[in-house]
């Protein structure tokens, strides 16, 4: 929808798009970026170029408003969408078509080049579809929450862990034409959350949705559905199926943040050891046995919280867990926020991996590595927090840590193309 055709256009939300190459977690400088509406892709509203860190400003577009995105109606679209054109000496231009600004709320789009030497394509075009609660997509085909147990009585994990990446097959399980991606566990979540509700909805029934989203998608982790059946994926696409994931959307800052403090987090039964198969839909055009989306938001207007969100849809035996094992990072979090003051290990590990990301990232300041957490270390972790949507607080908190951990990793590892 074009902002400059919706007579409702009053409102407006805001847009920081990052670029970086798609092999290693390199940011790329000084790209250009041209923005229009996706209605009027002729007509450039804004041209942008990204600093050191792969980034443009924050900037304010026009959006439809909040209310359209409060309550369910299928003729007002309830987020504008855009354009946003990439190019950069070095790598093949992008296109992506659909990134959706809600009023109110800060977009994150993320675009992703390849370099020259590795591209096939000329342009690499990405069209972003629909959302789930505004377009028409399959209804969840019924599952039982709880998944059986092999006849011999072993189970696939002996304890929930959070894996490192879902491997995503974009389309219905027999789909063998469908390509398959590797996406991070966190990221992964953020996508689908952003994909299933909009982020002007209360914090708790946002809260409680990431958490149906993160149990149905243990589940699958957990049970190894698909790859019990001789698939070699994890999870689709495919709402009939799972969630709605979308490769290259953009994602909302309130979402993105609220799942880096409770990612590891999922649903629970007493006596049950998989995390629960929390089916949903949006309760309005499709009802279910599990959560309702729609009706989710409004018992947050009502003052629920999380818990009593889902307890209200799954019953009072329904409990939050965390899993304790973390794949993919070189070290847990201590168990406490780390500020200035603290010493030990746990500061110096920290202190090292922040200067190896510095040298990706050269906004956040190289420190000394001496297991002492002074002024200058928590400024290179306020800058780091600036650059991956934390507060910047200059305080490693469990989603700092868990955050700097993940670009670690990614920055250190040896990344091949597809």
């Amino acid at each position: 929808m074009s902002p400059e055709n919706n007579q409702l256009t009053q409102d407006e939300g805001s847009l920081r798009i990052s670029v970086v190459s798609t092999i290693g977690l390199v940011p790329v400088i000084n790209a250009r970026i041209q923005i229009t509406a996706t209605g009027n892709p002729d007509s450039p509203i804004l041209e942008l170029t990204t600093d050191q860190s792969g980034q443009t400003p924050v900037v304010e577009l026009p959006a439809p408003p909040q209310a359209l995105s409060t309550e369910p109606s299928p003729a007002e679209q309830p987020y504008s969408e855009y354009n946003i054109s990439v190019t950069a000496s070095g790598y093949e231009p992008v296109l992506l078509s659909g990134s959706e600004i809600l009023s109110g709320e800060l977009s994150l789009q993320t675009i992703r080049m390849n370099p020259v030497s590795v591209s096939e394509l000329p342009e690499e075009i990405i069209v972003i579809p629909a959302h789930t609660l505004f377009g028409e997509y399959p209804p969840k085909i019924p599952e039982e929450e709880i998944k059986p147990v092999p006849d011999t009585g072993e189970i696939v994990l002996s304890r929930v862990v959070i894996p490192e990446y879902i491997i995503v097959h974009d389309g219905v399980p027999s789909d063998s034409t469908a390509k398959n991606y590797w996406v991070r566990y966190k990221d992964y979540i953020k996508n689908v959350a952003c994909c299933e509700i909009y982020p002007t909805w209360p914090e708790s029934s946002i809260y409680a949705n990431i958490l149906a989203i993160q149990s149905f998608t243990l589940n699958r982790v957990y049970t190894e559905w698909y790859r019990n059946q001789g698939y070699d994926f994890t999870i689709t696409s495919s709402t009939a199926y799972d969630h709605k994931w979308i490769y290259g959307r953009n994602i909302f800052e309130n979402i993105d943040y609220l799942v880096d403090t409770v990612f590891a987090n999922y649903l629970s039964r007493p006596g049950v050891r998989q995390p629960i198969f929390t089916s949903y839909c949006d309760g309005k055009r499709v009802t279910c046995s599990g959560l309702s989306q729609w009706g989710s938001m409004y018992l947050g207007d009502e003052g629920y919280s999380a818990i009593e969100i889902l307890r209200y849809y799954y019953g009072n035996d329904m409990y939050i867990n965390t899993a304790t094992q973390i794949s993919g990072v070189p070290s847990s979090w201590p168990g406490y926020d780390l500020g200035i003051g603290a010493s030990g290990d746990k500061v110096l590990q920290l202190q090292n991996q922040l200067n190896r990301i510095a040298r990706n990232y050269p906004a956040i300041p190289v420190i000394a590595a001496d297991g002492i957490y002074g002024p200058r270390t928590a400024e290179a972790v306020s800058a780091f927090q600036k650059i991956f949507n934390l507060p910047a607080t200059g305080v490693t908190d469990y989603a700092t840590w868990y955050e700097i951990s993940d670009i670690f990793v990614g920055v250190t590892r040896i990344s091949e193309p597809d």
